[in-house]
């Protein structure tokens, strides 16, 4: 597909499968895939992979995410967010770079000016990604 980013499942540090749930909070640093139900906090340096099957009601702070499932919340991508059928998002979305494939459905607001400046004052801050890197 065009502007798809297309994934190694070496690539794949962690999976959560269709049919599986899970509530909390996720941080990671590489590539995860979700095919399931998610709720609550992602944080991430790196890419995130929302599967057609999955449902989740998030925010999210990534790297890089490309999207074909179903996410409601706040979406902040550093580099760059991809949205493919079947998606649907309904939210905030913060990105310098948004790709959405004719099919997908974005219902919400999106901020793609000055991301990269926030990125960089965010980054001077010690976020709870850095804090729990540091810690272990």
């Amino acid at each position: 597909m065009i502007g798809r980013r297309e994934s190694n499942a070496s690539d794949i540090k962690a999976f959560l499968g269709k049919g599986s749930e899970f509530e909390g909070k996720l941080t990671f640093n590489q590539t995860v895939r979700i095919d399931g139900n998610f709720k609550g906090q992602i944080i991430s340096t790196g890419t995130l992979i929302i599967g057609d099957d999955a449902v989740i009601n998030a925010e999210i702070e990534v790297g890089t995410a490309v999207i074909s499932g179903n996410i409601v919340g706040g979406i902040t991508a550093r580099e760059q967010l991809e949205l493919h059928p079947p998606a649907k998002v309904s939210g905030t979305i913060k990105t310098p770079k948004l790709i959405i494939i004719e099919g997908a459905i974005f219902d919400g607001s999106c901020q793609m000016s000055n991301i990269e400046e926030e990125t960089k004052e965010e980054t001077k801050r010690p976020t709870l990604l850095s804090r729990v890197e540091a810690a272990g």
